[in-house]
């Protein structure tokens, strides 16, 4: 299982951080940050539940880094076809 710690500001953040990202509990995002605006609490992620980059704010969502060693879950359909 994942550890998660709930992070308050994007200073929190760097490029290369999986977070996941939650509204009113429900998991809606989940991805590595590309991008940072720490000034403004937005910060860019290419989101693995869509395959799009998102643009997040920090305070409509409750955002969760997810600790660097653990495995961090795939998105369905990511594995490679067998060959």
């Amino acid at each position: 299982m994942s550890e998660e710690t709930v992070v308050g500001t994007c200073h929190e953040l760097a490029a290369g951080d999986f977070i996941v990202a939650r509204y009113k509990g429900a998991l809606v995002h989940r991805g590595r940050v590309t991008e940072r605006v720490p000034d403004y609490g937005l910060f860019w992620i290419l989101d693995e539940l869509t395959g799009g980059r998102r643009l997040l704010d920090m305070a409509d969502l409750e955002i969760a880094l997810v600790c660097s060693g653990v495995t961090a879950p795939k998105a369905p359909g990511a594995e490679p076809a067998a060959a």
